[in-house]
């Protein structure tokens, strides 16, 4: 297009039409101006990953303690990690002292996990992160409780969080698949449009003589043939639809994910941060005799009086100030629970000892001292149930009925923790746990809570169409609870191990009918995601962490959290949801469905248009009549009002059952056969309609200037008439009009502007060399406009059934 703008107007030029040459190079600084403002992105998922994996760190050296920062850490260094500390580099731990980490940038899992130290002289450990008890420490991790020393191993892209960055700079990011559909179509056009093109001009300058004109005219068939408004378009709709869906509260980074929501066929969601909150909450107590309590099934915020001990005392066992997710989760529910009630817990206690996790007890106590009496101390134990039955002593009767209540805790999903209580008088501290006289008070469990607004989103995806999968880190039976809560199919769980033992042909038969996912590690996930991908399937993956952010970016969606998100996952992803709500996906695929409806409309409308514009300026070519259009009016009836009138199509309402249908082929081209055909029988009937009017008024005498006003004129009309036919596929005309559409009203006062300017102006009438018209030209020209949209609404009924499969 830009090549036929600067020829007219080099041509006007050596014909000395100075005006004309003007207009059409400054159409040609539009098309340049439009051409320029592409989508451009810079990935920053290197510099994301440098910088969080670069704090401050508290290193030996030389026998001296020295704060340097994290990216001057080299292997070797002795890294001394406290409470609060952000783990600068991979590292076996030479010294802990009850240390546990928040593993979840690696591993996607909110729970914090034990650390021990190596045992001197053996061998260096090759580990991963999650699980509990292992001698190392991973890079970007954060320290919950403890303290510890640890020896670097692994720094930079040697470390656990370095792979996942060495992995995310292999992988491409998928195409967008519109735009090169967009590239195959105008690249036919052209050849076609210049075969033609080449042809008319030889005819003209060979039958009528005067070859500058038949280089006008052979231009002007060419302009009229090349589909160039719809990059634009494209670019448009891509642009109106990442504001609309920002609005969404969702924001698009990469413009090709628009166009792909639409035919997504499978969602592969995260657990931790995704469909739940990522933080611990209280989800049950449970008593010594079985009663349970569910906090959030609880009509009122009072706590039974039964289980006021319960809670009290595994407040007690944890830290005051606390870092670890479950020891904040009991301070939540002490605050929602304990609030107006009479309980140990207060400024006038203070702790006086504590007893830390021991790879031999996994269990922790706190001893409080009341000011009343300063000999008289409270203990307060938390801890697996095991341990915490070990300390009390109990029976095996006792122990097997707590087995029982245990199992099924645990068949809920919910990480079981067992409290118990003592009293202590005097002030030497007994040297072990075990020397306390301790009394069984309950088991608490702990879960990372489901988002309120799953369910419904996961039941919306089945209805579209969409297969919701599961990946998490997480164990089977959390992973199994998770789902059934969120209704999906959890009877089929896919481990990470029984991953590890297929190879890819059998991965990608179990994704077809596996739905849970659990114990899975960051390149297992990629796995996964690779193997859907091979089963034809459209995947969008959503995440938080960094472990998430290669399959984000391998995935044809990558959907990343916005607020709990990593900068890395936020980086390598195409879509953030900016409020961590999974339900907003389903309102990021309506509205990605809209948007291709809508498209398809628009191109529709497009390919309608040009085909008697086309028709009309080869017409006066064949049969030896006057020229209809030249370059001008071309350029501007494409690049002025054709790009104005499809926006009434971006700014169009969702069909009633856009979320009621399969997604859509990814192999489907935009233009289908069923569309092509609607679209030049709409544009066939529009041409034959204009053309009868043009001939008639030339051979009634009509002059050229007149006649040429005429035909445009009605042209514009029957373009207006075809946004009518075009606004849905599915609806009446009568339907259509009820939908709100603000934007067509701007584009019928612009298109009535503009006719008024080119009529009434002097300077405009001249230009585009349009005589006078009278009131009844303008009234055959609302009729032809009329005539159009009503045959063409009788006929489509008989195309729906087409254009909707």
């Amino acid at each position: 297009m830009l090549a036929l703008l600067l020829g007219a107007g080099l041509i006007y030029l050596l014909l000395g039409d100075l005006k004309e040459a003007i207009i059409l190079l400054a159409f040609a600084c539009m098309s340049i101006a439009i051409t320029v403002v592409q989508e451009s992105r810079t990935e920053r998922v290197l510099e994301a990953l440098r910088d969080l994996t670069s704090p401050r760190a508290l290193v030996i050296r030389e026998g001296e303690r020295k704060r340097i920062a994290g990216r001057e850490v080299v292997r070797g260094d002795f890294i001394v990690l406290g409470e609060g500390d952000r783990v600068p580099a991979d590292a076996v731990l030479v010294q802990s002292h009850d240390l546990q980490t928040d593993e979840s940038l690696l591993t996607g899992e909110s729970v914090s996990v034990r650390k021990v130290a190596a045992k001197p002289g053996a061998p260096s450990p090759g580990v991963r992160p999650g699980g509990d008890d292992l001698p190392c420490v991973f890079s970007g991790s954060l320290i919950v409780r403890g303290s510890g020393i640890g020896e670097v191993t692994a720094i930079g892209i040697s470390s656990e969080i370095g792979k996942i960055g060495h992995s995310l700079s292999t992988l491409e990011t998928e195409p967008p698949r519109l735009r090169a559909q967009m590239q195959r179509l105008v690249r036919v056009f052209a050849m076609v449009g210049g075969a033609v093109s080449v042809l008319a001009v030889v005819l003209y300058g060979t039958l009528r003589g005067g070859w500058l004109d038949a280089l006008l005219a052979g231009i002007a068939l060419g302009m009229s043939m090349l589909p160039e408004e719809l990059p634009v378009v494209l670019a448009v709709f891509m642009a109106m639809g990442a504001w609309r869906i920002s609005r969404a509260g969702v924001l698009t980074r990469r413009a090709a994910a628009i166009e792909t929501l639409g035919s997504a066929t499978v969602l592969c969601t995260d657990k931790t941060g995704t469909l739940t909150e990522n933080r611990m909450s209280v989800a049950q107590l449970r008593l010594a005799n079985g009663q349970a309590f569910i906090p959030r099934k609880a009509e009122d915020a009072s706590l039974p009086d039964a289980f006021h001990d319960l809670v009290e005392f595994g407040l007690l066992a944890s830290a005051p100030e606390p870092f670890d997710p479950m020891d904040k989760a009991f301070h939540e529910l002490g605050r929602a629970r304990l609030s107006g009630t009479e309980h140990l817990h207060g400024s006038e206690w203070k702790l006086a000892h504590a007893y830390g996790l021991r790879p031999d007890l996994l269990a922790m106590s706190q001893v409080w001292q009341g000011t009343s009496d300063a000999q008289q101390f409270v203990v307060a134990s938390k801890g697996a149930p095991e341990a915490i039955a070990e300390l009390c002593h109990l029976s095996t009767g006792d122990r097997a009925a707590l087995s029982t209540s245990i199992n099924a805790m645990a068949n809920d999903g919910l990480r079981v923790l067992g409290v118990a209580r003592a009293s202590f008088e005097g002030t030497n501290w007994p040297e072990s746990q075990h020397d306390f006289a301790f009394e069984f008070v309950g088991l608490v469990g702990l879960a990372d809570p489901l988002r309120a607004s799953v369910p419904a989103a996961v039941a919306e995806c089945r209805t579209a169409g969409i297969k919701v999968v599961m990946i998490t880190g997480d164990y089977p039976a959390t992973a199994s609870a998770i789902a059934r809560q969120a209704g999906l199919e959890a009877d089929d769980v896919v481990t990470g191990d029984d991953l590890e033992a297929m190879n890819d042909g059998e991965l990608a038969q179990r994704v077809r009918t596996a739905t849970v996912f659990a114990r899975i590690m960051p390149e297992q996930k990629l796995r996964i995601v690779n193997a859907l991908k091979a089963n034809g399937e459209i995947v969008a993956m959503t995440g938080d962490g960094v472990n998430d952010a290669p399959s984000l970016k391998a995935a044809h969606i990558g959907i990343a959290m916005g607020g709990r998100g990593t900068d890395v996952a936020r980086e390598a992803s195409s879509i953030v949801l900016l409020d961590d709500d999974f339900g907003s996906i389903v309102k990021a695929v309506r509205l990605g469905r809209r948007i291709y409806d809508n498209l398809r409309k628009a191109m529709g409308f497009i390919f309608a248009v040009h085909v008697p514009i086309a028709g009309l300026a080869l017409l006066p070519l064949l049969f030896g009549l006057p020229l209809l259009f030249g370059p001008m009016h071309i350029a501007f009836l494409e690049m002025v009002i054709d790009p104005v009138c499809s926006l009434v199509f971006e700014a169009e309402t969702e069909e009633d059952d856009v979320m009621r249908r399969p997604p859509r082929s990814p192999d489907e081209p935009l233009f289908s056969r069923h569309l092509i055909a609607w679209s030049v029988l709409q544009g066939g009937f529009a041409f034959a309609l204009v053309a009868a009017i043009f001939i008639i008024g030339h051979r009634q005498g009509m002059p050229d200037t007149e006649v040429r006003a005429l035909a445009f004129f009605s042209l514009v009309m029957t373009i207006v008439g075809l946004i009518f036919v075009n606004r849905s596929f599915s609806a009446s005309l009568i339907t259509a009009l009820g939908r709100p559409n603000p934007a067509l009203v701007w584009v019928l006062a612009s298109v009535a502007t503009m006719l008024g300017l080119t009529l009434l102006w002097p300077f405009a009438s001249g230009l585009f060399r349009f005589g006078p018209l009278h009131w009844d030209d303008l009234a055959l020209t609302l009729a032809a406009g009329a005539v159009v949209l009503v045959v063409l609404e009788v006929l489509k009924p008989m195309w729906r059934a087409r254009l909707l499969s």
